[in-house]
């Protein structure tokens, strides 16, 4: 089944492909079509880009100072416990001898030890409750700065509205180029290894329906390039196209003078 005929699934299968769902041989026939379809490639290179910017960074989580508290006052609390535990014991081994006096200093240490276990208890549910307030403090106030950070992020990162892979001859693609409206520019990402040398320039041009080429901008050496550029200029483009010009590029009025390197499909994104 040719891919291209069908755009939603297209668009599916280049999306899970990009967030590493699509596996087996489902994943070995779409890598298969997307070598022959650069309009393939460059769905899964946008979603590729769309899913880098999703990243989110949890901290690392130390236990609370009053998990230790509770272990110590468990502690303490078992300890109390066994003492008067034996001492019960030797009450019951020798009832004969026991005074009252004794009877009523074993009951006193019993009660004193309840209490003592009491207040430990309160004092631990009171500590737990504080830890349990701060730590929901905490989680609220990291909620609130990631929100207002996936906001800033948000509000910065590029709306992709037009992508276009162009290729050469033999359809080995050299430049990504993708349109951001809500910047007004024009992105394009060199992805061959062409160097056009000291003397000469690359030149963009659109490729109208009808009509002469329109010069979009003389390209600069490094791997990625960003134009100015309005939506209008590429409205009713369907095609892009880079021609070898003499350094500095030539006038847009007369179309392209030099040979054409690359030239694609322009494309409306979903």
């Amino acid at each position: 089944m040719n891919l291209l005929d069908h755009p939603d699934l297209a668009d599916r299968l280049a999306a899970a492909y990009a967030l590493g769902t699509l596996r087996g041989g489902a994943r070995r026939r779409f890598e298969s079509q997307a070598r022959q379809s650069p309009a393939l490639r460059a769905s899964a290179i946008v979603w590729q880009e769309r899913f880098a910017a999703m990243t989110e960074l949890q901290k690392a989580e130390i236990p609370s100072a009053n998990v230790w508290k509770r272990i110590d006052n468990q502690l303490s609390v078992e300890r109390t416990a066994a003492q008067m535990a034996g001492v019960r014991e030797g009450a019951v081994a020798t009832p004969n001898r026991l005074r009252w006096w004794q009877g009523a200093t074993w009951a006193g240490g019993m009660a004193a030890a309840a209490a003592v276990g009491m207040a430990f208890y309160l004092g631990d549910q009171v500590q737990e409750r504080d830890g349990q307030l701060a730590q929901l403090a905490g989680a609220r106030s990291a909620l609130q700065q990631q929100n207002i950070k996936l906001a800033s992020e948000l509000q910065g990162k590029p709306e992709i509205q037009y992508i276009a892979v162009l290729s050469d001859d033999q359809a080995a693609p050299s430049m990504l180029v993708t349109f951001d409206p809500k910047h007004s520019t024009l992105t394009l990402k060199r992805v061959g290894q062409y160097n056009e040398g000291p003397e000469k320039s690359l030149q963009l041009w659109a490729l109208p329906a009808g009509g002469q080429p329109r010069s979009l901008g003389v390209l600069g050496g490094t791997p990625v390039i960003r134009l100015a550029t309005a939506e209008g200029q590429l409205h009713q483009t369907p095609a892009l196209a880079v021609s070898l010009e003499p350094r500095g590029g030539v006038p847009g009025e007369g179309g392209p003078t030099g040979p054409v390197l690359w030239k694609g499909a322009l494309l409306q994104t979903p």
